[in-house]
C-alpha cells in the first residue's frame, strides 16, 4: 500500500476537521503441497517480492534502489535473511511501496525511480521466495481513505445521534461493478497466473505467499480514538481484509505453495491497540512507520511468522 495514498488520507482528515471544526499458528493447510521441495536446508538465495507491507516504508534505515520503493533495512525480508544467515548474493529484496500484482511482471514507476519487474530477480538458482501482494489490487488504501473521510463526517454529525447509519463507507462498496468480492476475484485471477510464473522462473524454490497482519480489532468500539472510522466501517474493513487473506491462502494452496499467516499472531496488535504493543501504526504514527502500516515491531512479528512457517515445513 503506497504511502502517497496515506499522506492524502491524512490531509483529508485535517481538511474535514477544519471545515466542521487504518505466535503464528501453522496448520497442515499452510504447508507446501506434496511435491514442493522441503528437504533442502533453509538457505538461499532468497528473493522477497511484494508491496509496502513488505518493503516497510519510513522504518529506518532506507536501503536499496530505487529510493521510491521505500525499502527498510529492518523489514521482514531483511530480518528473515539475517536469521537464516543470508547475505550478499544470497538475499535480494525487490519489494516496492505501491506495488500491484502486475508490477511483479512489469516495471513500476515510483516518485523516485523505476523498479524493474520484480520477477526478474528470480532464477533457477533461487531457493526461497516470499510474495506479499494483493492489497493495492483490491484498492485497500483508497478504501481506508474513503472510510476515514466518511468517518470524520459521521463523528462530526453526532456519531450516530442523528443518523442511524453506522457504516456509511461499507454501503459505497456493495454496488454492482465495484464490490469488494469482484475486486478480490479479479486479484485472484491475476495472482494465479503470476504464481505460475514464479514457479516457472524458480523451479527449485520454496515459495510462500505472505498474508496481511490484522489492521483493525474485532471490537469496533476499540477503534474510535486512533482511527476516524464509523463503528460499522471498522467491521467492514476488518472483514474485507479477512476476505483478502482468505483468497491469498486459497490461491497459495491451489498453486501448491505455502502460506504464511501473519493475521493470527498480530491479533490484539492492530492500529487501535496500545502504543507499546501495536504492530500497525494508526493515522498519526507514534513510531517510525507509514500510517496504517507495520512498524518495526510489526515487521519483526511478520518475520517470525515467515521463519516459523519455513522451518515447520523442513
Amino acid at each position: 500500500m503506497t504511502t502517497t495514498h496515506v499522506r492524502v488520507m491524512l490531509a483529508g482528515i485535517l481538511v474535514a476537521c477544519c471545515t466542521l471544526a487504518v505466535a503464528v499458528g501453522v496448520t497442515d493447510d499452510d504447508a507446501p503441497a506434496a511435491g514442493t521441495r522441503t528437504d533442502a536446508a533453509a538457505k538461499g538465495p532468497y528473493v522477497a517480492l511484494g508491496d509496502s507491507y513488505t518493503s516497510g516504508p519510513e522504518i529506518p534505515d532506507r536501503t536499496g534502489t530505487p529510493a521510491g520503493c521505500e525499502r527498510s533495512s529492518r523489514n521482514y525480508p531483511a530480518l528473515v535473511a539475517a536469521d537464516l544467515g543470508l547475505t550478499g548474493a544470497g538475499f535480494r529484496d525487490v519489494s516496492c511501496s505501491g506495488a500491484k500484482i502486475t508490477d511483479l511482471t512489469t516495471t513500476q514507476s515510483t516518485a523516485d525511480g523505476t523498479n524493474p519487474a520484480q520477477l526478474t530477480a528470480l532464477s533457477s538458482d533461487t531457493r526461497l521466495v516470499t510474495v506479499g501482494i494483493g492489497g493495492n489490487d483490491v484498492g485497500f488504501s483508497s478504501m481506508i481513505k474513503r472510510c476515514v473521510g466518511m468517518g470524520a463526517l459521521y463523528k462530526l454529525a453526532g456519531s450516530g445521534k442523528y443518523l442511524s447509519e453506522d457504516a456509511p463507507c461499507a454501503r459505497q462498496y456493495g454496488g454492482s461493478g465495484d464490490s469488494v468480492e469482484e475486486r478480490i476475484d479479479e486479484a485472484d485471477d491475476r495472482l494465479t497466473r503470476t504464481l505460475a510464473e514464479v514457479r516457472r522462473r524458480a523451479p527449485q524454490a520454496r515459495v510462500y505467499v505472505v498474508g496481511y497482519p490484522a489492521l483493525f480489532p474485532a471490537d469496533s468500539a476499540e477503534c474510535g480514538r486512533e482511527m476516524s472510522l464509523a463503528p460499522g466501517d471498522v467491521t467492514f474493513l476488518r472483514e474485507t481484509e479477512l476476505q483478502l487473506n482468505g483468497m491469498l491462502r486459497q490461491r497459495a494452496k491451489a498453486s501448491g505453495i505455502g502460506y504464511v499467516d501473519t493475521y493470527k499472531p498480530s491479533e490484539g496488535h492492530d492500529a487501535c491497540s496500545a502504543e507499546g504493543t501495536r504492530w500497525i501504526e494508526p493515522l498519526v504514527p507514534k513510531s517510525p512507520a507509514a500510517a496504517v502500516h507495520p512498524n518495526e515491531r510489526g515487521e519483526r512479528g511478520m518475520a517470525d511468522a515467515v521463519l516459523h512457517t519455513v522451518r515447520s515445513a523442513l
